[in-house]
């Protein structure tokens, strides 16, 4: 399987990550405030778990975060694991939600 294509639906409040045919993948649900990206759900479909989807979700958004200059707080458990397995995102997250 090829790398999802992961999108930002910021109308819908969520990345969502979609395979070569337009099949949605995975989300990752967030809610915004002044200067971070609250992120609260991810959800991949159960027949893709295992596959990197998740994984390939969370780091495209967390990049799409960073390029806008914006902090995260991960309540979501999903995306707070995954930060504490990548350091190198660690700087995303915001002093209060640490």
């Amino acid at each position: 399987m090829s790398a999802p294509t992961v999108t930002d639906l910021p109308d819908e409040h969520r990345f969502e990550a979609r395979d070569v045919d337009g099949a949605v993948l995975g989300v990752a649900e967030y809610r915004r405030r002044p200067g971070v990206v609250v992120f609260t759900h991810t959800e991949v479909d159960p027949r893709q778990e295992g596959h990197g989807v998740g994984s390939a979700l969370v780091r495209a958004a967390l990049d799409a975060v960073r390029a806008a200059g914006d902090r995260i707080d991960p309540q979501c458990p999903f995306v707070r694991a995954f930060v504490d397995d990548h350091p190198d995102y660690a700087d995303l997250v915001t002093p209060d939600a640490r």
